[in-house]
């Protein structure tokens, strides 16, 4: 029986030691899993340690950047150097950058083999997930990439890296720069000079982008013609290269007439074009994007699309314009019903959000943030400035010019990065040609056939040297660079972003360099007060013509306020200003009496204790064409320039608002009879100054 039962032994102990080497095999197998899993997230957080000191890398090569052209416009000022502005100078130090990052960085490919291949019914989609080993792991779409470039893709990951997201110059960069330009603007020269501005901005950007994008189109067909064209590129694309290549931006001019102080209209003309184009350049290239023709051809004229598109282009425009104006309301209201003028740093930060804010408010519904942050920033410099207190009026200045300055050059800095760094450049010969040749055609069918029509309703002419110098300083620059940047995808698009670029450096450097000699060259006044009142002379404008005094008397701005502005000024400083604001002549006084109790509640109670703040700073810009007369012995003044009544001292002469006599009596026989004291005299609303004196 013993014998019977060793062998069974035998055969338990034979099939257990099957189960223990499968047991130390499944041990070894955890335990290289487990290793492998540890080496993989040991891997893992190397490389999230390698790519976060890259980026950081990256971003201290633009705040070096900034440093070294921070020290050099420095440099420059001292000297008096102004043959290059700071923009032209951040470009030269960013191309020098893109050529170390470009060729002195040393290759590291990791992609040798040839990649799978699969096919899709549909097209590439944003986000791709792949099941590998029974892990899921989420793939991004960076972009196409051409066949030649294939084993090249990462062979300088400082190069990939350095190109930003184009958002990024959307919803970081060009906001504080938009809305400075609202925030900082002159309103005595801008609205003296509205009609001019708004007919060049709308009108004469228009027609600009219509005529480029003609003009493109015919090269596009003379590169198809000889064998320059190697994918496809409509009609669409060229009036699109029109919309954005038509967004002037002279920063380089207006930094020059600010620091030589020319003249102010001049300035106030360049100045509101490129403010007010940028938003209409950007909507209208946004109309020509949603330009989609019913048929089977989308790129054929077609006249419904063609009205669906301006419908769409007042629609954005209107509605960002609307947004715009209610944010800044909205914070002129918080700001002044409640007290947080005793808290500076909140009233600062809150001003800042609700600023920023109108942007992305209005991108997220659907509008343009560009042309809504302009007209928000407007809208805060005309009401919110005035509720804030002295210590965040000065800090929200500082401020949003600080951001101005650093998003401007930095952006400026990357178009020199960009030239080298950027992937799909396409650097076509002929269509770099056409593009110059369309941009000074189409800018010249802008500046001269409208400052001609202008000129038939306008009393002060807009000569021809400063049109000369408008169609001069039409350069190029940020915003026709963050709108070419933000879509690269097709080669059209490629194209018109590398040409863009080039005719930003070309005009920043060639044209704002040689402002000061073309100012000089056209005998452009400088030194100018920006404050003073141009010269009674047939021409509102002033032309240096060697070193001719001033005449004694100057015409008032209030004389060459547009009629609608007359309109609307009144509205604003009897309802909105007091509504809104601290200043202004109280509701209870402009109101009817029914709204009595709704005045009461609106008007601030410093609008009763400071008579001062009746008088508003626009008020320099009016002429009220009144029958306002005021008797003064013998002599009439009246608001309008009109003959008073008669009299035997000096034939019966009368006195206009600007002193001018319009009896015959001469300037010495005004001196004898009046002194120098001011009579105010308040109509309407609106003070009026007067210069009355005693009668002799």
């Amino acid at each position: 029986m013993d014998a019977l039962r060793q062998p069974k032994r035998c055969g338990a102990g034979a099939a257990l030691f099957p189960m223990m080497r499968a047991w130390i095999l499944f041990s070894l197998v955890s335990g290289l899993k487990a290793e492998d899993d540890a080496m993989e997230e040991l891997a893992t957080e190397k490389e999230a340690e390698e790519s976060h000191r890259q980026d950081s890398v990256n971003l201290l090569t633009f705040i070096l950047l900034l440093t070294l052209t921070i020290l050099t416009i420095w440099l420059f000022k001292h000297r008096r150097v102004r043959f290059l502005h700071e923009t032209g100078l951040a470009m030269i130090y960013g191309l020098l950058v893109g050529v170390i990052l470009r060729y002195g960085i040393p290759v590291t490919s990791y992609h040798n083999k040839t990649p799978p291949s699969c096919s899709m019914k549909e097209g590439p989609t944003s986000t791709l997930l792949l099941n590998v080993s029974g892990k899921f792991f989420e793939y991004t779409l960076k972009g196409e990439i051409s066949s030649r470039e294939i084993h090249n893709v990462e062979q300088n990951d400082m190069l990939r890296k350095v190109t930003f997201d184009p958002e990024v110059f959307f919803n970081i960069l060009l906001p504080p720069i938009i809305f400075h330009a609202g925030y900082s603007l002159k309103k005595r020269h801008f609205f003296r000079n509205l009609g001019s501005i708004i007919t060049y901005a709308f009108l004469g950007t228009a027609i600009s982008c219509f005529v480029i994008g003609n003009l493109m189109y015919g090269v596009v067909k003379m590169m198809q013609v000889v064998g320059q064209l190697t994918d496809k590129f409509y009609y669409t694309d060229c009036l699109f290269f029109g919309a954005i290549i038509s967004a002037t931006d002279p920063v380089t001019v207006l930094a020059i007439f600010n620091e030589l102080h020319a003249d102010g209209d001049l300035y106030a003309l360049l100045f509101g074009e490129s403010v007010m184009n940028d938003a209409v350049a950007i909507v209208l290239s946004s109309s020509i994007v949603a330009y989609q023709p019913s048929g089977a051809n989308t790129h054929m004229f077609d006249a419904s699309a063609f009205f669906k598109s301006v419908g769409i282009f007042l629609g954005i425009f209107s509605g960002s314009f609307i947004m715009g104006a209610a944010t800044g309301v909205v914070t002129a209201l918080v700001t002044k019903f409640t007290k947080l003028h005793c808290f500076p740093l909140l009233e600062t930060a809150l001003f800042f959000l609700m600023s920023w804010s109108t942007f992305l408010l209005a991108e997220a519904c659907g509008f343009t943030g560009v042309v809504a942050v302009l007209f928000c920033g407007i809208t805060q410099a005309h009401y919110t400035y005035n509720n804030l207190s002295e210590e965040s009026t000065k800090r929200t200045k500082q401020l949003f010019e600080v951001l101005h300055f650093l998003a401007e050059n930095f952006i400026f800095s990357y178009m020199g990065l960009a030239l080298f760094t950027f992937q799909n450049h396409i650097f076509s010969p002929l269509f770099i040609i056409g593009a110059f040749i369309a941009i000074f055609i189409g800018r010249a069918f802008n500046i001269y056939p409208l400052s001609f029509i202008l000129n038939l309703g306008r009393r002060h002419k807009i000569k021809g040297n400063f049109q000369h110098m408008m169609m001069f300083a039409g350069l190029r620059g940020a915003m026709a660079f963050a709108l070419a940047i933000r879509d690269t995808a097709t080669y059209a698009r490629q194209m018109m972003f590398t040409t863009t670029l080039l005719i930003v450096f070309f005009t920043v450097w060639v044209f704002g360099g040689g402002t000061t000699p073309m100012l000089s060259w056209l005998h452009i006044r400088v030194g100018v007060d920006p404050d003073q009142d141009p010269q009674p002379c047939g021409d509102s404008f002033q032309v240096l013509q060697g070193d001719g005094t001033q005449g004694e008397e100057q015409s008032k701005t209030k004389q060459e306020s547009a009629w609608l502005f007359r309109l609307w000024y009144s509205f604003d400083h009897n309802y909105l200003k007091p509504i809104l604001t601290h200043s202004g002549p109280p509701l209870t006084s402009t109101l009817p009496s029914y709204c009595g109790p709704l005045a009461s509640c609106l008007t601030s109670p410093q609008a009763y204790e400071n008579h001062e703040q009746l008088r508003d700073h626009d008020s320099d810009l009016i002429r009220n064409d009144g029958d306002l007369t005021f008797m003064f012995g013998d002599t009439a003044i009246t608001a309008n320039g009109a003959s008073g009544g008669g009299g035997d001292g000096a034939g019966g002469s009368s006195w206009s608002s600007n002193g001018k006599r319009s009896g015959s009596t001469s300037e010495e026989a005004l001196e004898r009879e009046l002194d120098s004291r001011e009579q105010e005299l308040l109509s309407r609303g609106t003070r009026l100054v007067f210069p009355i004196e005693d009668h002799v």
